[in-house]
């Protein structure tokens, strides 16, 4: 067994686990860092001189690669940095803990790509409605905390678990994934994780008109830093928040606006996302809002009756992990863990 290092650095937060050879897992959390680097400095020291054997790095984004993982040799890193226009919020912490760890450890460093589990995707949700010639298409993000719940899904359901089942990972960032037979069919973001449903700070899907008009009004660095940080909840709370925990304590008109279309929106995403499944049979919760959100899922649930989902309260308001009523298909939460999964891909890379 290897001593496995997994690093999941963001723009402002650092989360890190230590699987031990012996089996044990410590996990370090760093948030709310204005520099990254120095949720890595502090995790340095908290890890007191323990070496790993191998680092595993979350990375958003892996291009039009169909690999789950990959060792960064140098060739692997100009690759990497050639494509963060794809993901201009989250790659560059990707690779300043990437590097940061590089410097540090002299043992193999293996990315682990979110967009990998989404190559099962269909001609039909890859595609873009434009020109081929462009060499757009949709990506899909998230997968390895989809990839994370689909290890944990058939103990849970059982055979259901690879029937049609529709997963929702809600928070900061947002999206959710049908899977069939354990593997994904669609997904509601895209060519960018600025896409699909609303988000903390980022809009989800926008009428192209709306762009092309944001674009004559402002250069393009500003609209981008509009796109990543000032749209979704915050724009919908008037300013007032991006974190659904501060919306849901809120008492302010704004911000009880914001929670009802963010709900709205992810009930719409289910029922459109089970159309084009022809039914589902097993919803999932995952991510801190659908862990922790017991308002949300309710009031996400509340219009999918007619689906045959339904919540039983006191199931809900505890939040465990099997949430339907007694005549519901089943409703559960999975806690995210894409830290499991990339310490699962360091050990195949292994084998």
């Amino acid at each position: 067994m290897k001593t496995i290092l997994t690093i999941n650095s963001g723009s402002s937060s650092v989360k890190a686990s230590l699987f031990d050879a012996d089996g044990s897992r410590r996990d370090f959390r760093y948030g709310h860092l204005r520099d990254p680097a120095s949720g890595f400095e502090q995790l340095m020291r908290d890890l007191g001189g323990h070496a790993p054997d191998i680092v595993g790095h979350r990375f958003v984004h892996g291009g039009d690669i169909t690999d789950a993982a990959r060792v960064v040799d140098d060739a692997e890193l100009e690759r990497l940095n050639s494509i963060v226009h794809l993901a201009p919020l989250h790659l560059p912490g990707n690779l300043l803990g990437l590097e940061l760890c590089r410097d540090r450890f002299s043992v193999p460093q293996i990315a682990c790509f979110d967009t990998a589990f989404h190559t099962t995707m269909p001609e039909l949700s890859k595609r873009l409605p434009i020109p081929a010639a462009y060499g757009l298409r949709r990506y899909g993000f998230h997968g390895l905390n989809y990839a994370h719940v689909a290890s944990r899904l058939p103990e849970m359901l059982g055979e259901k678990a690879y029937g049609n089942v529709i997963v929702a990972h809600l928070g900061s960032g947002a999206s959710l994934c049908l899977m069939r037979g354990l593997r994904s069919q669609d997904t509601t973001m895209g060519f960018t994780p600025a896409g699909g449903i609303t988000m903390g700070t980022r809009s989800g899907d926008l009428d192209p008109g709306v762009m092309l008009e944001l674009a004559q009004r402002y250069d393009p660095v500003a609209l981008r830093d509009i796109v990543f940080h000032k749209m979704g909840l915050l724009a919908l709370s008037d300013g007032e928040s991006s974190e659904m925990s501060d919306l849901l304590k809120s008492k302010s008109a704004a911000a009880g606006f914001a929670v009802e279309y963010f709900c709205r929106q992810i009930s719409g995403a289910i029922g459109s996302l089970a159309a084009k499944a022809g039914g589902i049979d097993a919803l999932v919760f995952s991510g801190g809002i659908g862990e922790n959100g017991a308002t949300v899922r309710a009031n996400i649930c509340t219009p999918l009756k007619f689906m045959g989902l339904g919540l039983d309260q006191a199931a809900n308001l505890a939040n465990a992990a099997r949430l339907e009523s007694a005549d519901s298909k089943p409703v559960c939460i999975v806690a995210a863990d894409e830290e499991h999964m990339i310490h699962e891909l360091c050990l195949k890379w292994t084998q």
